[in-house]
């Protein structure tokens, strides 16, 4: 196991004035080329998914539904995913489809990100209490901590290994689906401050039939994602020139896109903040200097550069500067993702950076028990730890 990362001997205060240096500079540079970039991207997705179905009514096979599963993968991670993060709302004169408060919202859903989550539950999960809690109990996605059940399991280690295997294929309708729900159910209930108990799955009453969480649950996400995927797009393949065969080819194929997108977007967002070279945070963030560090020691990104390596790790391999900065467009991570691991060189702040299958091993062996993430209350060490006493939930945007 890796020895907490303790900053002891640096000038905080520098680094993060040099930090938010960078920062500003991403704003001055922000314009049509970033949304220009982000068409561009779509029109990759776009293009997956047309190939894909479009020869999903010959036969079952791997390459359409590998398609179709990469358009799949592109509207979650690389549109949905910075859009609601709010990454594109500057830009002067963006359609406001494009932008935090028009995207997927209503019937627009189902034009521009249908899928199994509902929009606004995700968007509170991960938008919120994900990127303001990194790392600690009140982060739903806290890998080690969801997962012990698990690691302090009797099970043997060949049936654990088992299980993350049926949790990668599944995890989009059995993990994120119930749980962001979940997430923005809770929000309702919980005092302010109150910690959100981590769980894998949802807590059963979201699989009861008889209570109303899991009839919302049905209602918001899975009939309406099951009828269009597996009901409405399929039908109109009765009219290939196979008849009902082509219909009942692209039902096959898509069921094995689902478990394509499933394994593809778990191996590149289960291990961007798990392995034993990682912190868990045991207290809050309580300065924006904090809230910076956090996001770098408990991040890891994997190869960056070039718009093909980026579009099929779904941008998630900026992982670090994605933490620091959430509502930067994508094309500025690739921008900026040199200077910020430069600087962390410069102050020597732990960087970590490593092929997606080197870190993906890294997750297993935390999610089965055999490593384990190194706890700290603090990553701050010195009394210069703090630029400025505002709170660690503004950190991201009041730049």
């Amino acid at each position: 196991m890796h020895t907490p990362f303790q900053l002891h001997d640096v000038d905080v205060e520098l680094f993060t004035q040099e930090l938010m240096a960078l920062r500003r500079a991403a704003n001055e540079r922000l314009g049509d080329k970033d949304f220009k970039h982000l068409k561009k991207i779509e029109r990759w997705g776009r293009l997956c998914t047309a190939a894909g179905y479009g020869t999903a009514w010959i036969i079952p096979n791997p390459v359409s539904a590998l398609l179709i599963s990469l358009g799949n993968v592109n509207r979650w991670t690389n549109i949905a995913h910075p859009v609601l993060h709010r990454g594109y709302d500057k830009i002067p004169g963006i359609p406001a489809r494009y932008t935090s408060k028009g995207f997927a919202k209503g019937f627009r859903r189902w034009l521009d990100w249908a899928d199994w989550m509902d929009p606004a539950a995700w968007d509170h999960e991960h938008n919120r209490l994900h990127h303001y809690n990194l790392g600690e109990a009140a982060d739903p996605d806290q890998v080690e901590l969801n997962l012990e059940w698990l690691r302090d399991s009797k099970l043997p280690m060949p049936l654990r290994y088992a299980v993350v295997g049926l949790f990668a294929v599944s995890w989009k309708p059995f993990y994120y689906a119930p749980n962001t729900l979940k997430s923005m159910g809770l929000a309702r209930t919980l005092a302010p401050g109150e910690v959100r108990q981590p769980g894998t799955l949802a807590q059963l009453k979201y699989w009861n039939p008889l209570t109303p969480e899991a009839r919302e649950l049905w209602t918001r996400c899975f009939l309406p994602y099951l009828t269009l995927r597996f009901g409405a797009i399929p039908l109109l393949f009765t009219l290939s020139p196979l008849g009902p065969i082509g219909a009942v080819n692209v039902w096959l194929n898509t069921l094995l896109a689902e478990i394509f997108t499933n394994i593809h977007s778990f191996i590149v967002i289960a291990p961007n903040h798990t392995g034993d070279d990682l912190i868990l945070f045991e207290s809050q963030a309580n300065s924006k200097s904090e809230f910076y560090l956090r996001q770098i020691t408990g991040s890891a990104n994997f190869r960056t550069g070039g718009d093909l390596n980026d579009f099929l790790h779904g941008w998630l391999n900026y992982q670090i500067e994605h933490h620091i900065w959430p509502d930067l467009p994508m094309s500025e991570y690739q921008r900026l993702q040199p200077q910020v691991k430069a600087l962390c060189e410069k102050y020597g702040i732990p960087y970590v950076q490593e092929s997606v299958w080197k870190r993906l091993k890294k997750t297993v062996d935390v999610m089965v028990g055999k490593a384990s993430m190194p706890r700290q209350a603090s990553v701050s060490g010195n009394r210069r730890a703090s630029v400025d006493s505002s709170g660690a939930k503004g950190a991201a945007t009041t730049l």
